[in-house]
């Protein structure tokens, strides 16, 4: 075989090799926005794939524990991908420190605190602390949400350039079931840096009915929002001062990246 056949042959499997892969995604990551179990047809349908690749795909998933089935046939993340995130949350350094100051803060506010990061379009719940009072709060860890519909949405994309952060907000934005999050592009892109520069971010009955967000940035040495920390209260408690809310959870993003080494 010449090496020009051989090259053409490596380059086949490598594609095939990188189609599985995707096709693997695309199910894992329908399971995640689903938010829910779903059946083989659903995510066949969902994903734009063949059945019989969805099916056989995932067999494989569920025969490695990567995937449960249920005995109605509906498919959900196996045991193995939950001991993987136990992994990688046990070695985040950024998880590590903040869950100290999670808990210092719910103490403090008496209200529930979240650590929420940037996952594409999406912001999402990465870490959660419930407090004394038992407020419910509709979001858990792994709720994902869309960047214009949050506080913290909006500082996650407050460091980049003006026409990345248009480019984004222009193709992230959509409607929240309250109808009141703003979607006017230019509003975002302006307010998204507004809210980084003063190093807080509020919003109020957004994304859900009588439910407010106090969320500050959690800064790099350079000045990009790795992550940020919020108090979810009920919407008559934004301009609560005692205790002041929007100086404690302020105060609470400076601790976390001065625990990290990242202040400026």
């Amino acid at each position: 075989m010449s090496t020009l056949e051989t090259s053409k042959d490596a380059a086949k499997i490598k594609r095939t090799r990188t189609s599985a892969l995707d096709r693997i995604l695309q199910v894992l990551d329908f399971l995640q926005t689903n938010d829910a179990p779903a059946t083989a047809y659903e995510i066949a349908r969902a994903v734009g794939a063949p059945l019989s690749t969805i099916y056989t795909l995932v067999e494989d998933l569920v025969e490695k524990d990567m995937l449960d089935r249920f005995d109605d046939g509906r498919l959900w993340f196996g045991h193995r991908l939950f001991h993987y995130g136990l992994t990688y949350a046990r070695h985040v350094d950024l998880l590590t420190t903040a869950n100290h100051e999670m808990s210092d803060l719910a103490l403090a506010s008496g209200e529930t605190v979240q650590i929420c990061g940037r996952d594409g379009d999406f912001m999402v719940v990465l870490g959660m602390v419930d407090g004394p009072d038992h407020f419910q709060v509709a979001s858990q860890v792994g709720s994902r949400t869309p960047l214009n519909w949050s506080a913290s949405g909006r500082l996650l994309v407050g460091h980049l350039p003006e026409a990345e952060r248009r480019a984004i907000f222009s193709h992230a934005s959509c409607p929240s079931p309250t109808g009141r999050a703003e979607t006017d592009i230019e509003i975002l892109t302006a307010s998204s840096r507004q809210a980084l520069d003063a190093g807080l971010s509020i919003q109020a009955g957004e994304s859900a009915y009588s439910i407010a967000c106090i969320a500050a940035p959690i800064l790099d040495g350079a000045g990009t929002c790795r992550a940020t920390i919020s108090i979810v209260v009920p919407d008559q408690k934004v301009d609560q001062t005692d205790p002041d809310l929007k100086e404690l959870v302020r105060s609470s993003a400076i601790n976390i990246a001065r625990r990290l080494g990242w202040s400026r």
